[in-house]
């Protein structure tokens, strides 16, 4: 290892491997969504696995919702809640830009995400990543099944 990492990790799975233990197997499940900040703008990612347990449910399926042409969020958890939430505040942002006569800003779908789903105390299984770019310049906000958000310059979750 080099000197300026920690090599804690590698001394704890030598010590455990010396008392003839194993290490668990790396295994993944359920979604990646990811996004990153950069000077004029945002990038956002997603896997296309949709999950049961350990069952692929769906190979394609797309994990990147439309919020409004300027804002698009990646959602983890539940399918239907997620399609749902993003739906229901594609909606309310359209007539929030139609009443304004311009584009909605990304402060404003956090926000009204986050009320949303704070109302429902984490009975909505959507954990959301949204990204956009307004008059303010880009933004990028994680967003939690219970409502609480986090604006970082790069997000994961899954």
């Amino acid at each position: 290892p080099l000197p300026a990492l920690c090599c804690r990790n590698s001394l704890l799975e030598a010590e455990l491997g010396q008392k003839g233990h194993r290490l668990p197997a790396a295994r993944k499940t359920g979604t990646t969504i990811a996004g990153v900040v950069f000077k004029d703008g945002i990038v956002l990612g997603a896997d296309t696995r949709a999950t049961e347990g350990m069952v692929v449910a769906d190979k394609n399926c797309s994990k990147i919702h439309f919020i409004s042409p300027n804002i698009y969020c990646c959602g983890a958890g539940t399918a239907a809640d997620t399609d749902m939430t993003t739906q229901l505040i594609s909606s309310n942002l359209e007539l929030h830009s139609l009443s304004t006569g311009r584009l909605p800003r990304v402060v404003t779908a956090n926000r009204m995400l986050k009320q949303m789903l704070f109302r429902y105390q984490g009975y909505i299984g959507a954990a959301l990543v949204l990204g956009g770019v307004d008059v303010t310049g880009p933004h990028l906000y994680s967003i939690y099944p219970h409502g609480s958000t986090d604006k970082l310059p790069y997000v994961t979750m899954g």
